[in-house]
C-alpha cells in the first residue's frame, strides 16, 4: 500500500518553496512544520476553532486574509503566497532583527503568557492593519473593528484584554488607519 502524493509549490514569507512531492492528505500546519521547517504556526485544537494555526494568504488583488492550517490541506495552498508568523520580523541593515509594529506592541503590553496563541493573534492583527491601510475606519468604530477581527481567536491564558489593547494602540498610533 502506498500513500498518494502530489507536487506542491508555493511562496512562503517571500521565498519560493518547492516544487516538492508530499502526501495528498497532508494538512498545511504539518507541511509547515515537517517540510518547510516553520514551527511558529501552532497545532492547537485540530478543529480550526482556536486559530493558533492561522497563516495569512496574500491574494493576487493585494488583499490578504487569515486561513486556518490545521483543517486545510497543504495542496489548497499550491501556487499561493502565504505569510507565517516567522515572516513578520525583518532584518535591518545592521543584521539585527526588527519586529513588526504588532509584534512590538504585543511585547510592550505583555500580551501573552504561554504564547501558544500568539501566532494567530499576530496574523489576525496584521490582516486588520493592512485592511485599515486601504479602508480607514472612523475613530468611534475602532474598538468594534478590533473585536470583530480578533474575536474568533482563543487564548487559554485569557490574555484578551492585553491583545486588544496592543492592537488598539497600533491602530490609533499608525497614521492613516483611522479617519
Amino acid at each position: 500500500m502506498s500513500i498518494p502524493t502530489r507536487e506542491i509549490k508555493l511562496n512562503i514569507n517571500g521565498q519560493q518553496v518547492g516544487p516538492m512531492t508530499v502526501p495528498e492528505e497532508l494538512s498545511m500546519v504539518d507541511f509547515l512544520h515537517e517540510y518547510a521547517d516553520l514551527t511558529g504556526s501552532r497545532f492547537g485544537c485540530g478543529q480550526g476553532l482556536c486559530r493558533a494555526c492561522t497563516v495569512i494568504v496574500d491574494e493576487p488583488d493585494g488583499t490578504s486574509r487569515e486561513m486556518r492550517t490545521c483543517i486545510t490541506g497543504a495542496h489548497y495552498f499550491n501556487g499561493r503566497s502565504i505569510r507565517t508568523v516567522e515572516g513578520h520580523a525583518t532584518k535591518g541593515e545592521d543584521g539585527q532583527l526588527k519586529l513588526s509594529a504588532i509584534q512590538e506592541a504585543f511585547l510592550d503590553h505583555f500580551s501573552f503568557q504561554c504564547s501558544y496563541c500568539a501566532p494567530g493573534f499576530v496574523n489576525a492583527a496584521t490582516v486588520l492593519v493592512e485592511r485599515l491601510q486601504k479602508e480607514p475606519v472612523a475613530k468611534e468604530e475602532v474598538k468594534q473593528v478590533i473585536e470583530d477581527s480578533l474575536n474568533d481567536h482563543i487564548c487559554r491564558c485569557t490574555g484578551y484584554v492585553r491583545y486588544y489593547s496592543a492592537v488598539h494602540d497600533v491602530v490609533m498610533n499608525t497614521p492613516g488607519l483611522v479617519k
